[in-house]
C-alpha cells in the first residue's frame, strides 16, 4: 500500500496568499489521519493538495516517493477524495454514479455493478440505487459520494468533511467504514471538525493560523 507525504508545503489558491505554510505531515497505510481545524483553517486545501488538485507553491506531495503533480496522475497513484461538496452528477442515479466512476478507473462493467452493490449495501441506500441524485436527500447524497469513494478502493483515502450531514448513527457508520479501509492497509485521511470523529482516529493534526501541528502524533 502507499504512504503519502506532504514535505515544507506551502499551499495557496492562486496568486493568493498561502493558506498554509511549511506544512509536513506523513499519511500511513492502516491508519486513519484527523485533521482538524476551524473552517476556513486550511482543511479543504491540504486535502486538495494531497489529491493532486492544488500543486504547492513550494514543497513536495508524494505518493511512495514520487512526485503527484496533478489530479490524474494522483488518480493513477491510487489516490482517492471524496470532496466535501459530493461532486455528484444530479442527472444520474445513485448506482451509475458509483459504476460510471469504477469504469473510469479501468473497472469492468461486471466489477463496476459488484462494487456499486457493495458499496450502497453497507451506507444503507440500497433501496436508493437507482433514484436520481436531484431526489435524494441531502444526507442520502453525501453518503452516496461515501461509497463511490470506498467502491474505487484506492490506496489512499481523503475524506473532506464527509459526516458533515450526518446523524449520529450514520456518523458512526462512516466511521467504523474507514476503519475498515484502514484495516485492508489504506492511507485514510479525514478532514473533520467533529471532535467526536477525530477521536476515533489514529492520529490528528490540528491546523491554525496557517499552520500544522500536530494534536495526537
Amino acid at each position: 500500500m502507499t504512504t503519502l507525504d506532504v514535505e515544507e508545503a506551502d499551499i495557496a489558491w492562486g496568486d493568493d496568499a498561502p493558506v498554509l505554510r511549511g506544512v509536513t505531515v506523513q499519511a500511513n497505510p492502516g491508519e486513519i489521519l484527523a485533521v482538524t481545524g476551524t473552517s476556513g483553517a486550511g482543511k479543504t486545501t491540504l486535502l486538495s493538495a494531497m489529491a493532486g488538485l492544488l500543486p504547492p507553491v513550494t514543497g513536495l506531495v508524494l505518493a511512495d516517493g514520487e512526485k503527484v503533480t496533478d489530479r490524474d496522475q494522483a488518480v493513477k497513484l491510487g489516490i482517492v477524495l471524496i470532496p466535501q461538496d459530493n461532486g455528484l452528477a444530479a442527472i444520474l442515479t445513485a448506482a451509475e454514479n458509483i459504476s460510471v466512476a469504477v469504469i473510469a478507473t479501468g473497472g469492468t462493467a461486471a466489477e463496476a455493478r459488484r462494487r456499486t452493490a457493495e458499496s450502497l449495501e453497507p451506507l444503507g441506500l440500497s433501496a436508493q440505487a437507482n433514484q436520481l441524485i436531484e431526489e435524494l436527500s441531502g444526507g442520502q447524497q453525501q453518503r452516496t459520494a461515501i461509497a463511490r469513494g470506498l467502491a474505487l478502493r484506492g490506496d489512499v483515502l481523503l475524506a473532506d468533511e464527509i459526516t458533515s450531514e450526518l446523524d449520529a448513527a450514520n456518523r458512526q457508520r462512516v466511521i467504523e467504514l474507514l476503519k475498515a479501509e484502514a484495516a485492508r492497509g489504506v492511507a485514510v485521511v479525514f478532514a473533520t471538525h467533529d471532535p467526536e470523529a477525530a477521536a476515533a482516529c489514529d492520529r490528528e493534526l490540528h491546523l491554525a493560523d496557517g499552520e500544522a501541528v500536530w494534536a495526537r502524533p
